[in-house]
């Protein structure tokens, strides 16, 4: 599909120039596609400084899995230079011993804030240490979003996560600009009522006026090629809109279950591949390729919520960037019953105030739950002691959230906005 595309795009070009462009864009599809094909043969992550822990992991409680214990989530949380310390605070506001994370710094962003931020990992919670549940990627990609390397970076990430653990039910991704609505006890509570083949993932099949821009136009990430790059280039001529798939586009921030994800990733049948090739050369690829793979599936398309379950603000005018939530949102954005909500400045006064009412985090600690039995003191972190992790105690936000949840799984079964066939 890339190299078709290319010598679709190149009817206006010259010869000699056309044939060097056609090989540029070959060449740049099958490096992706090699990298992605390697994802298995290394596990590219630091690893986390050695530091004395009260606990070991043989002295940690067991971690029951599997459909009659509480679900696993895997995290992917994903930043730019800059965000390391934001990326620290988004994985003590989501953690849990019984979850897996994937910390993932984009090659923009200098290795001593990358080696700081394992750092930080290695110390911010006894239980990191002892469950071993978070890791650090030490040989990011560029990860940007315009281009297919941020694509490239979430399925090496995800690669990742079953090459490391391969027991978990569901795969969320968050950037630095997220946080939070709840807690995490509340999120498995409610998730343990909603059946683990459904995928949240905010979809639509009318491209209407911006086919040109999604559909058509050709570009190609350096990131994908040259380690560290960030800028991309745009192919002088436009290719047809796709006849062998419908071209489906939506939130990049997806909740998708674990057989999904291995359908990306190992790809057993030729979609995943296909739609791989052709999203290669596409502007802003993960605002389409899982909405387009997903769609086109026969055995995946019916098990999609149409709803990436963020809380985001709007204005009434016709752009499409949310807003930055401001204190007169707090009491909608926290009533509204979304997991997640986004975007957030950094160190934005709102954060402060859903670490204390919701959350109740304290500022160098995870959020505390059912599993967390120490003692809480102004100089002692209560989840320092652990006890049953696969025990939660959900508080009065998920009440909110299990309502939430129901609506939104009412709402796509009525929908027609579905990719439902």
């Amino acid at each position: 599909m890339g190299m078709g595309a290319a010598r679709g795009a190149a009817g206006g070009w010259l010869p000699g120039e056309r044939w060097r462009r056609v090989l540029f864009l070959a060449l740049a599809s099958v490096s992706f596609l090699i990298s992605l094909i390697l994802l298995f043969l290394s596990v590219p992550r630091l690893r986390l400084p050695s530091v004395v822990l009260p606990y070991t992991a043989a002295a940690a409680s067991a971690v029951r899995r599997g459909p009659d214990a509480p679900p696993c989530l895997a995290y992917l949380l994903t930043g730019a230079r800059g965000d390391g310390r934001r990326l620290l605070r988004l994985l003590l506001a989501v953690y849990h011993p019984r979850n897996r994370y994937v910390l993932h710094l984009s090659a923009d962003a200098p290795d001593d804030e990358r080696l700081s931020l394992a750092a930080g990992v290695a110390t911010a919670a006894p239980a990191v240490g002892a469950f071993e549940n978070v890791a650090v990627v030490g040989k990011p990609t560029a990860g940007t979003p315009v281009g297919s390397s941020g694509l490239a970076g979430t399925l090496r990430a995800a690669a990742v996560l079953l090459r490391l653990h391969a027991d978990w039910d569901w795969f969320l991704t968050l950037n630095a600009a997220d946080y939070p609505l709840v807690t995490q006890d509340d999120l498995i509570h409610v998730l343990s009522s909603v059946p683990r083949d459904l995928n949240f993932i905010d979809h639509t099949g009318d491209i209407g006026s911006k086919e040109p821009e999604k559909v058509q136009q050709i570009i190609v990430d350096a990131g994908i090629y040259l380690s560290g790059r960030t800028n991309f280039f745009r192919g002088t001529q436009k290719r047809p809109a796709p006849e062998a798939f419908k071209f489906f586009t939506g939130s990049p921030w997806v909740i998708l279950n674990r057989r999904f994800i291995e359908y990306c990733v190992l790809a057993w049948e030729n979609l995943p591949r296909i739609l791989l090739m052709y999203f290669n050369n596409v502007i802003q690829p993960q605002e389409g390729y899982f909405q387009s793979v997903i769609c086109n599936s026969l055995d995946f398309r019916n098990f999609t919520v149409n709803n990436d379950l963020r809380f985001v603000v709007r204005d009434d005018s016709a752009q499409t960037k949310p807003l930055f939530p401001s204190r007169e949102h707090y009491g909608h954005m926290v009533d509204s019953g979304a997991p997640f909500a986004r975007p957030f400045q950094e160190n934005d006064p709102l954060l402060d105030q859903i670490d204390s009412n919701i959350l109740k985090r304290w500022s160098h600690g995870p959020v505390p739950g059912a599993w967390c039995t120490g003692r809480k003191r102004w100089f002692s972190d209560p989840c320092s002691q652990w006890g049953n992790v696969n025990i939660v105690r959900p508080g009065p936000q998920a009440v909110m959230l299990h309502q939430y949840v129901n609506r939104t799984l009412e709402e796509a079964k009525s929908s027609s906005n579905s990719c439902r066939r």
